[in-house]
């Protein structure tokens, strides 16, 4: 089966009317939607409302953005300041986004949504300037062939669609599973490329509690209407965690299945993750205390936090733990006295001592009610 060819077939169709099929039922802000002309909201397709996790001035780059639905509500979201880039190869989904942009940018106090033609696994080659290319020098010969692909080469490199490290959030609305299984990690690797350090994911998608036998999988209907292509639930978790992810985690997962085929379950969930800062592990006298209510936990890093130790980290690790996804579990303590800041990362599970913290300032994300 080419996966690719249903693909864009079935979202040509949805283009061009109504697809029930395609669609999981989605509660999105109504104020919001009613900024959004008909034909949009009417002709876009999802499982779960990334919308939620953008924040004032973010760079947000929508994966298999269709209609254009997510990006206008995205580019309220994020105000003046922030940007929307909606990344799609289907010509007829980017048509109708497109068309509107005016009215939404008129809308919106600003123009800050623009629209791409990409294969969200490979983010750096611009398909238009691919079209360009080909209709001004054809692919004849080998030797065409191979002037083209050097061509692709140089673009990637030299002038990437997607630049490295240029967007805070990356979201996305039931695409992952249309994309081949060949190609689904690469696909996770641009989303780790694109994303600025410190920068955040949100995919909602749909997952399967099995995995999907090879005769589901050749089905084009099943594949092109977000079913057969699905991650198992385990492996999508496995695929961020591997590709360097941090805090990688379902925030939403739906209570009852999406659809049942040949006993399997499929759902939909919204994963959420983080990309670590990737600056060196700085020793300044710090520490974390977990909270509870487990005996110990570990992070992806390898740290172990047993309940209640005073455990030495890095200042990176320590602003993750009580400023970033984790901030609610973790009592943050900085040195008594100002110290010498040394390259240091500290073995699992090492003690800070209690003498080298007494009188600090202490961060704790919130207090239980009728504390003291």
């Amino acid at each position: 089966m080419n996966v690719e060819a249903a693909v864009m077939a079935r979202y040509s169709e949805g283009a061009r009317g109504r697809q029930e099929s395609l669609c999981c039922p989605v509660a999105y802000d109504r104020d919001l939607l009613a900024l959004l002309p008909d034909e949009i909201v009417e002709r876009d397709y999802g499982c779960g409302d990334p919308t939620r996790y953008v924040r004032t001035g973010d760079a947000v780059l929508d994966l298999g953005s269709g209609a254009g639905k997510l990006c206008y509500l995205m580019a309220h979201r994020v105000g003046r300041e922030g940007r929307i880039i909606g990344v799609d190869m289907n010509a007829e989904m980017l048509g109708l986004a497109r068309k509107y942009r005016g009215e939404m940018a008129a809308k919106l106090g600003g123009d800050r949504v623009r629209f791409v033609k990409a294969r969200i696994q490979d983010l750096a080659l611009d398909l238009e300037a691919v079209e360009e290319y080909l209709a001004t020098r054809p692919v004849h010969s080998l030797s065409d062939l191979q002037d083209f692909e050097s061509w692709q080469r140089k673009m990637r490199s030299a002038d990437p669609l997607i630049p490295d490290a240029s967007v805070d959030l990356v979201v996305s609305n039931c695409v992952l599973n249309l994309v081949r299984d060949q190609d689904k990690l690469q696909l996770i690797r641009e989303i780790f490329r694109v994303l600025k350090p410190g920068g955040r994911v949100a995919i909602s998608d749909i997952v399967c509690d099995e995995p999907v036998p090879a005769v589901l999988k050749e089905d084009p209907m099943l594949w092109s209407g977000c079913v057969s292509g699905a991650f198992q639930e385990e492996e999508m978790l496995a695929a961020f965690t591997d590709a360097g992810f941090l805090a990688v985690r379902y925030d939403q997962w739906g209570q009852e299945p999406w659809r049942v085929i040949a006993g399997i379950e499929f759902r939909a969930v919204t994963l959420t993750a983080i990309k670590g800062e990737g600056t060196p592990c700085l020793d300044v006298g710090q520490a974390v205390i977990y909270q509870g209510p487990y005996a110990s936990v570990s992070d992806d890093e390898g740290h172990l936090y047993p309940r209640g130790a005073r455990i030495a980290v890095c200042e990176r690790t320590y602003r993750l733990l009580t400023a970033g996804p984790y901030r609610e579990d973790f009592i943050g303590i900085n040195p008594g006295i100002p110290r010498a800041v040394v390259p240091w990362c500290a073995p699992a599970g090492t003690r800070r001592p209690a003498a080298e913290t007494k009188g600090a300032a202490v961060t704790i994300a919130s207090a239980a009610p009728g504390c003291c």
